[in-house]
């Protein structure tokens, strides 16, 4: 007789396991299909130069508080001078006082007002009428001096408070923009690191077919320059090609892009300011077709300038790692506007 067992049914656990073992197969197979390719050599420059810009405007930013860290410490030190020699005029005043106390005493003891004063404020001892009827024109005189002084060395100390309590604030985004272009640098490193070394070679030979390095003849035409200051101080950025790019630096030795305006318009007899977005203030804002030798011009939302030189380039500090050099303004991204000093 045939046997009409019912066939053995799969285990709960085995079909749980199957199913589970299914979906994940399907999933990985879904996220293969939808992982984000690699990005080309192209799309990692373009990410690469942007983080540039980024780093540039932090350290514009950082360049800026820089400076006026320097200001507020010196205004600091100023006011805390004048405190220290406030507080010896004061205590001059005060011994002055004292031998007025002194003679008193020996002739028969200390006048009442000239005690209170000693032992409590002028400033609301003074403001007792009665009290002034039983000073001498010295002793008011005295009294009124010292008055003078501890009001003054008041304001003083408040003012060098306040200012140091800025200068605290300054310090505070000093170190916040630092870290700021810091973390960019590193974030654009990361990005090239991540491409083979050929796509890095042939990134840089690009690099070096848009610019002209230091030891390249530059046809620079024959435009008349801007003024002579500004030639002078073309010339001087000149004498600087060839040397690094390095974030904050101001010369002689490595710049960045204000850094270098600024030591070369000094070279010129020309005080600038240091950052890109007070540089586009100090002088007269020009259009493109305005631009002549010395003129500054800036890019890509004030974070970077440099000299126009003729003929449609500019000679700047470009970015981290490279040098002091010639480019073609149409590598330069978005123009904003010239500025002649």
């Amino acid at each position: 007789m045939a046997s009409h067992r019912r066939p053995k049914q799969p285990s709960r656990t085995r079909v749980t396991v199957l199913t589970a073992t299914a979906a994940a197969a399907v999933a990985l197979s879904s996220q293969a299909a939808h992982a984000d390719p690699k990005p080309s050599k192209s799309e990692v420059k373009a990410k690469v130069d942007k983080l540039y810009h980024e780093a540039e405007a932090a350290t514009e930013k950082y360049n800026g508080a820089k400076e006026q860290q320097d200001k507020l410490k010196k205004q600091v030190d100023a006011l805390q001078d004048k405190v220290a020699r406030g507080q010896d005029e004061l205590n001059s005043l005060r011994g002055e006082l004292g031998s007025i106390a002194t003679a008193q005493y020996r002739s028969g003891g200390i006048d009442p007002s000239v005690a209170l004063f000693l032992a409590s404020d002028p400033d609301s001892f003074l403001d007792q009428a009665s009290a002034l009827d039983q000073l001498t024109v010295k002793q008011t005189e005295s009294l009124q001096k010292i008055q003078s002084k501890q009001r003054t060395l008041a304001q003083q100390r408040q003012e060098a408070q306040d200012k140091l309590g800025d200068l605290a604030d300054v310090r505070k985004a000093l170190g916040v923009n630092k870290k700021k272009y810091q973390g960019k640098l590193a974030d654009a490193q990361r990005l090239l690191n991540s491409l083979t070394q050929a796509e890095r070679a042939k990134i840089q030979e690009e690099e070096n077919r848009a610019s002209r390095a230091s030891n390249e003849r530059v046809e620079l035409g024959n435009e008349a320059p801007a003024s002579n200051r500004g030639a002078a101080a073309l010339s001087a950025a000149a004498t600087q090609l060839g040397k690094p790019y390095v974030s904050g630096g101001s010369g002689p030795n490595s710049y960045d892009c204000s850094g270098l305006t600024q030591w070369a318009f000094a070279q010129a007899g020309v005080n600038i300011s240091r950052t890109t977005y007070t540089q586009q203030n100090d002088g007269v804002k020009i259009g493109r077709s305005q631009l002549k030798p010395g003129d500054l011009v800036f890019f890509n939302g004030l974070s970077h300038v440099g000299f126009y030189a003729g003929n449609n380039q500019i000679l700047h500090a470009p970015k981290p790692g490279t040098v002091v050099r010639y480019e073609s303004m149409d590598y330069m991204g978005t123009f904003q506007f010239g500025v002649r000093i």
